[in-house]
C-alpha cells in the first residue's frame, strides 16, 4: 500500500551525528551517554569562604563571589555582614566557546557605590584535572586569596574546578554561561528536570438509596437527585422514580482523582422544588483516603453515610445536631483500570492503577535529544528575531525537559534519557518549545511557552538494539496553513529485555482487564480523559520549574476531538485507502471472470477445479499464499520510524477558511453569516455520511426481511428456493455444486448479459425500514 508523501522539506532525514553507540569508545561517558554528542565543560563549584577580612566602615563584610572566564562573568548570590560564608554553587562554562587561558574566581564585597575587591584565585586552563563519570566527584579543597600583585591576602575559598561533561551530575543545577543574560530570578525557568505525572484513579459512586429524608414541605412529592464533586468535577443522578421520602437511584457516577487526595468527595441531596429551584435535603462529605480500593471486578461493600444539614441560626452557619437522614452508597476507588489522559491512539502507556497489577517490563526506552535546526524566530528581543528553546518528552508517567538554550536558532541540548517499557505499542511523544518566562518584561501572565512542534515515535515500528538518528521536521498547523518551524535532531534506541515476553504480550488485550468486563462508555471515557488532563496538567504546572499548561495540554492533545473539516477528509481518505486493496482484488477478479487475460483465467480455472476436488488444500493454500506475499514485501519493508505526513493529514492542501474552523474558539467566536455559511457546508457533509449510513442500514434490514414475512410473497419465493435447494443439496455432492456454481461465475463474456441477476433483482426488491422513516 502506497504511504502518501509530502514535499521534500516536509520529510524525514537521516544523520549521522558523532555519538557514542557505534563509534570508539573513548571513555567512559561512551557506556551510559551514547546517544548524544559528546560536549565538553569547564566546572567551577564555589563551596564556602572563611576569614574574610573587613571592607566596610563597620568593619563587615557583604561577600559574593565573580567567576570570571574571558568574557563570560558569573556571579553567587551576596551575603549581609558574613565573613564565614557558603554558596554550594556551580558554574559551567562550554569549552567550545571559551576563548581565555586564564579563569580568575574573584571574592567582593557588595557595595552602594562601586564593590569592593576582597581577593582572588587565579587557574591556568592547561593545569586544570578531567573528571570522567562515574568517577566520584572531585573533592574541593581551600585556596588562599591573593591580592591584586598576586601576594597573599587575607580569607580563604573552598573551590573544586575540573573539566567535565554533559554526564556529570553537577550538569543540571549548574549555572551555565550560554544563558549568561537570563536574571537570577529565571534561573529555575532553564533547567533541566524530569518530572513524574500523579497517580491517577477512577472514583466510582454508587448511590443506591437515601432513607428518612425531611423535606420542608410536607403536602408535595419531594423529587430527589444526588449531586456529587469532588475538586472541580461534578455530577449527578436522575430524579428518583419513587416519590417519597426513601428515594432509589441505583446510578453509577465516576470522576478522577490524583494521589495525593487533596479533595474530598462531597454528595448533597437535593429537592427540585420549583423550575430552576433546588433545596437542599442533606450533604456529606467523604474523605478519599477513606475509600476502599478494588482491583477487580468483586464489588465492595455498601456503607451508610449520614447526611447533615446547615441551618442558619442567628445569620451564623452551624451543623444540625439533631440526625437530619442517610444515604446508602458503594463508593471505591477502581485500581484495576488505566486512566487515560492521553488520546487513544497516542498511548504511552496502558498499565492499571495499582501497581500490585502491573507485569515486568519487556524492554528500556533511550532518547538522546541531540540539537535543532533551522528553528522560526518565535519573539523579539532587542529587534531581532530569537527562540529560547526547550524541549519536553513524555513516556508512561515520566516527563523530562531539556534546559533551555537562551537565544539560539540552532541550539545543541545533547541530553540522553532512559524510560522502562511495559508495552511495545505505545507512542513516545517529544515537543520542543519557546521559553516564554526568562525576562522580566516577559513575565506577565499572557506569557506562554509557544509550541514550535512535536514528534511522535511508536516504538513497535522500531527494531530491537538499533540506533535511529533522523532529524524530524517540525510541523505545525496555523490558521494559514501548514508551516515548518525547524527540525529536531534525535536519537532512539530500544532495547529488548526478553523477545519471548515481548511477542507475548501481542497476544494479550491493550488494555486492563476490567475495560472489558465492565466496560466504559465512550461518553463517559471522554469526560474523564477531560477531567484527567486538567488534573495532570495542574499538577504539572505547579512543580519547579513549572511545566505550563499549555505545554502538558499540547503534548496529551487536548483538541483532538473537536471538529475539523481537514481531519474528517483525512480520515475519510484513509478509509478510500485501505478499501483500495479489496476494490483492486475486486476489479482483478472481473478482469479474470470476464477472460481480460485468457492464459491467467484458465490457470484460475485449474487452481479452482484441484481446490474444490481437494478441499483439505483450501486453507494450506491461503496461509502459504499470504506467508509468500509476507516475504516477498520484505524488501520493501520500511526503514526508518514513522513521522508527521502532511499529505496524509490533508494540512498541505487544507482551504484557508477550513484551518480558519479549525481554529475558532469553542463556543465559537465569528460572525453570525459565517457560522451560517460553516453550518450549511456542515449540512450537505452531513446529508452524504446520512445517505451512505441509511444504505448501509437497508441492505441489513432487507437480509433481515427475507424470512420476516414482512413481504409475504418474497418470502414465500425464499423459503421455496431454500427447501428445493436443501433437497438438491443433499443427493448432490458438494464438490458438483462448488463446480458449477464457479464455472457459471468464471463462465465467458459471450455467455453473460448485461442486465442484473435475478438473485440481485430478487434482493433489491425487498422490503426495508426506510419507508417508515418521515
Amino acid at each position: 500500500m502506497h504511504k502518501p508523501e509530502g514535499p521534500a522539506e516536509f520529510a524525514l532525514k537521516e544523520t549521522s551525528p558523532n555519538i557514542g553507540a557505534g563509534a570508539v569508545m573513548r571513555d567512559k561517558l561512551s557506556c551510559t551517554y551514547d546517544l548524544v554528542e559528546q560536549m565538553q565543560y569547564l566546572y567551577v563549584r564555589v563551596v564556602k569562604a572563611k576569614e574574610l577580612p573587613g571592607k566596610d566602615v563597620t568593619g563587615g563584610v557583604d561577600p559574593y563571589v565573580e567567576v570570571k572566564l574571558g568574557n563570560y562573568k558569573g556571579l553567587t548570590k551576596h551575603f549581609e555582614k558574613k565573613s564565614n560564608p557558603q554558596w554550594n554553587h556551580v558554574f559551567a562554562f562550554s569549552k567550545e566557546r571559551i576563548q581565555a587561558s586564564v579563569l580568575e574566581v574573584v571574592v567582593k564585597d557588595k557595595d552602594v557605590a562601586v564593590d569592593d575587591f576582597v581577593g582572588r584565585v587565579m587557574f591556568d586552563l592547561n593545569e586544570i584535572p578531567k573528571r570522567v563519570p562515574p568517577d566520584s566527584p572531585l573533592a574541593p579543597q581551600w585556596y588562599r586569596l591573593e591580592d591584586r600583585r598576586g601576594e597573599k591576602a587575607k580569607g580563604e575559598l573552598m573551590l573544586a574546578v575540573w573539566m567535565g561533561t554533559q554526564a556529570d551530575e553537577a550538569f543540571p543545577d549548574a549555572w551555565h554561561s550560554d544563558a549568561a543574560t537570563v536574571g537570577p530570578e529565571a534561573v529555575a525557568n532553564i533547567r533541566s528536570k524530569v518530572y513524574l505525572s500523579p497517580k491517577l484513579w477512577y472514583v466510582r459512586v454508587n448511590v443506591i438509596e437515601a432513607q428518612d429524608l425531611i423535606p420542608s414541605d410536607k403536602t408535595r412529592y419531594p423529587e430527589v437527585f444526588v449531586k456529587a464533586n469532588l475538586g472541580n468535577q461534578f455530577s449527578r443522578t436522575r430524579a428518583s422514580q419513587s416519590k417519597t421520602i426513601n428515594p432509589m437511584w441505583n446510578e453509577d457516577l465516576m470522576f478522577v482523582a490524583a494521589e495525593p487526595f487533596e479533595e474530598p468527595l462531597v454528595l448533597t441531596a437535593e429537592d427540585r422544588v420549583g423550575p430552576n429551584k433546588d433545596e437542599i435535603l442533606g450533604r456529606c462529605v467523604i474523605p478519599l483516603h477513606n475509600v476502599q480500593r478494588r482491583f477487580d471486578h468483586k464489588p465492595v461493600n455498601t456503607r451508610w453515610f449520614n447526611l447533615e444539614k446547615h441551618v442558619v441560626v442567628e445569620g451564623e452557619k452551624k451543623k444540625e445536631t439533631k440526625f437530619s437522614s442517610r444515604i446508602h452508597l458503594r463508593v471505591c476507588l477502581e485500581g484495576g483500570y488505566h486512566v487515560l489522559d492521553e488520546s487513544t491512539q497516542y498511548s504511552s502507556d496502558l498499565r492499571p492503577t495499582a501497581k500490585q497489577l502491573w507485569k515486568a517490563s519487556i524492554g528500556i526506552l533511550e532518547l538522546g535529544i541531540i540539537s535543532a535546526q533551522g528553528l522560526m524566530p518565535m519573539k523579539t528581543r532587542d529587534g531581532r528575531g530569537t527562540t529560547d528553546a526547550y524541549c519536553v518528552a513524555k513516556y508512561g508517567q515520566k516527563w523530562i525537559r531539556t534546559r533551555t538554550i537562551v537565544d539560539s536558532l540552532a541550539p545543541r541540548w545533547n541530553e540522553q534519557y532512559i524510560w522502562e517499557v511495559f508495552d511495545p505499542c505505545t507512542v513516545i511523544t517529544v515537543g520542543v518549545y519557546d521559553n516564554g518566562h526568562l525576562h522580566v518584561g516577559e513575565k506577565s501572565g499572557a506569557s506562554k511557552d509557544s509550541r514550535i512542534g512535536k514528534v511522535r515515535i511508536r516504538l513497535s515500528t522500531l527494531e530491537a538494539d538499533r540506533v535511529y538518528t533522523h532529524s524530524y521536521p517540525l510541523l505545525v498547523l496555523h490558521n494559514s496553513g501548514v508551516k515548518k518551524m525547524g527540525e529536531v535532531q534525535l536519537a532512539v534506541r530500544f532495547t529488548s529485555l526478553s523477545v519471548i515476553n515481548m511477542l507475548s504480550m501481542y497476544t494479550q488485550p491493550l488494555l486492563p482487564k476490567m475495560h472489558y468486563i465492565h466496560p466504559l462508555s465512550v461518553i463517559q471515557l471522554d469526560s474523564l480523559r477531560h477531567q484527567a488532563i486538567q488534573i495532570v496538567s495542574m499538577r504539572l504546572s505547579r512543580a519547579e520549574p513549572p511545566l505550563r499548561k499549555e505545554v502538558v495540554e499540547y503534548m496529551l492533545d487536548v483538541d483532538s476531538h473537536m471538529w475539523s473539516m481537514r481531519r474528517s477528509k483525512a480520515n475519510f481518505f484513509r478509509i478510500t485507502i485501505v478499501l483500495g486493496g479489496l476494490i483492486a482484488f475486486g476489479r482483478w477478479f472481473d478482469q479474470i471472470c470476464n477472460w481480460k487475460n485468457p492464459l491467467t483465467t484458465i490457470l484460475i480455472h485449474i487452481l479452482f477445479i484441484i481446490l474444490v476436488l481437494y478441499p483439505e488444500l483450501i486453507l494450506p493454500t491461503t496461509f502459504l499464499y499470504l506467508s509468500l506475499i509476507g516475504i516477498w514485501n520484505f524488501r520493501w519493508r520500511p526503514r526508518h520510524p514513522p513521522h508527521m505526513d502532511t499529505r496524509l493529514s490533508h494540512a498541505d492542501a487544507a482551504h484557508p477558511d477550513e484551518l480558519d474552523e479549525e481554529f475558532d474558539t469553542f463556543p465559537t467566536s465569528r460572525s453570525s453569516d459565517m457560522i451560517r455559511m460553516r453550518y450549511d457546508r456542515l449540512r450537505s457533509i452531513a446529508g452524504k455520511v446520512q445517505t451512505v449510513v441509511g444504505d448501509l442500514a437497508t441492505q441489513g434490514e432487507r437480509f433481515h426481511n427475507l424470512l420476516s414475512w414482512r413481504d409475504t410473497r418474497a418470502t414465500t419465493l425464499f423459503v421455496t428456493f431454500c427447501f428445493i435447494a436443501a433437497l438438491v443439496l443433499y443427493v448432490t455432492p458438494f464438490q458438483v455444486v462448488f463446480l458449477l456454481i464457479g464455472f457459471y461465475v468464471l463462465r465467458h463474456p459471450r455467455f453473460r448479459q448485461k442486465h442484473p441477476s435475478a438473485p440481485f433483482n430478487y434482493f433489491k426488491r425487498l422490503p426495508a425500514r426506510v419507508d417508515t422513516i418521515l
